[in-house]
């Protein structure tokens, strides 16, 4: 009879067990975006959550979460239960700060990592009326201030002052010194501090740059992004220019899990971004964004582990770390 019983047992494990796995998702998931409404990130969780939820066969519900540069729901995501339920819209932030400051971020691979969903193209801009028409233009008068020009950046070690940086390093000039940076918050602040001439030029996050350049009130030298923006066809990469650092710097979003997600868990995001990488929605809302979709262009947890030993050999370099 105990055999019997533990026959049955086995069986119906053997039933439920990998049936509940493939019949992932039976119930909505929840998408967190580590940072406040209305920016970038949650523009781009949004457009995932709309555009996935056909092809999953569940709602994707989106979950702010900031606080802490977007450790807080980084922290969220990594200690989730790893079911599939709870999922992370991360951001560049989630390898930048680890390299920047390992002792409070949570660790770049505390992660199950999904797939790349887009690059956010950063812009070197200057006013219109500015005498610079070129990047070297911009950096011959960099020189030749000894530090009087200035900058607006979120901060030395955020994603807008590692972009001025790493260009003036890429130019042999001192990337702490050669520029003085002067700090806003967000990213409207940074355009608005231009614009207003309250700084010579910026090196931010396009969507908030394009309505001006747009208008002709400032003017685009070059972008940070892998490839070029539709929107700027004449404007070329760092990278095109031969800017070693500068050129491996970008926004990007991507999407992450708790580590050890089930491996029908990870075949089944396969297949979903899969189909968003060719549905006409989500690459419409990318391009409305600004941003370039990445799905199926690189291996995540290649780029993820690369953009970390970027920023974290960039903290060392401009002194943020000691060696």
């Amino acid at each position: 009879m105990k055999k019997l019983l533990g026959t049955i047992a086995l069986a119906v494990i053997a039933a439920t067990g990998p049936a509940a796995a493939q019949d992932y998702p039976d119930q909505a998931v929840t998408l967190v975006v580590p940072y406040g409404p209305g920016g970038a990130s949650d523009l781009a969780g949004r457009a995932l959550a709309e555009t996935a939820q056909p092809y999953l066969g569940q709602p994707v519900t989106v979950m702010n979460k900031p606080g802490a540069g977007g450790m807080n729901g980084a922290r969220s995501v990594s200690e989730a239960d790893a079911d599939g339920y709870t999922l992370l819209l991360a951001r560049v932030g989630m390898a930048l700060s680890p390299a920047v400051t390992p002792g409070n971020a949570v660790p770049w691979d505390a992660y199950t990592f999904l797939g790349a969903l887009e690059a956010t193209p950063m812009i070197l801009a200057v006013r219109a009326d500015a005498p610079y028409d070129s990047v070297e233009d911009l950096v011959t008068a960099i020189e030749d201030s000894n530090g009087g020009m200035t900058y607006a950046a979120s901060g030395a070690t955020a994603i807008d002052g590692f972009t001025t940086q790493a260009l003036l390093a890429d130019n042999d000039l001192d990337p702490l010194t050669a520029a003085t940076l002067v700090p806003y918050k967000g990213g409207g602040a940074l355009a608005t501090a231009l614009l207003g001439g309250h700084v010579d030029f910026v090196a931010m996050a396009a969507g908030s740059l394009m309505p001006h350049i747009e208008s002709g009130d400032l003017k685009a030298l070059m972008v940070f992004a892998p490839k070029r923006m539709d929107t700027l066809p004449d404007v070329a990469t760092a990278a095109e220019l031969g800017y070693e650092k500068a050129g491996q710097i970008a926004g990007w979003s991507a999407l992450y899990g708790p580590k050890d997600l089930p491996e029908e868990v990870t075949a089944k995001w396969q297949d979903v971004l899969a189909e968003v990488a060719t549905d006409e929605k989500w690459l419409d809302l990318a391009a409305r964004r600004g941003s370039i979709s990445t799905i199926g262009d690189v291996d995540m947890s290649d780029y993820a582990q690369s953009q970390y030993e970027l920023f974290h050999g960039l903290a060392q370099d401009f002194g943020y770390l000691s060696n």
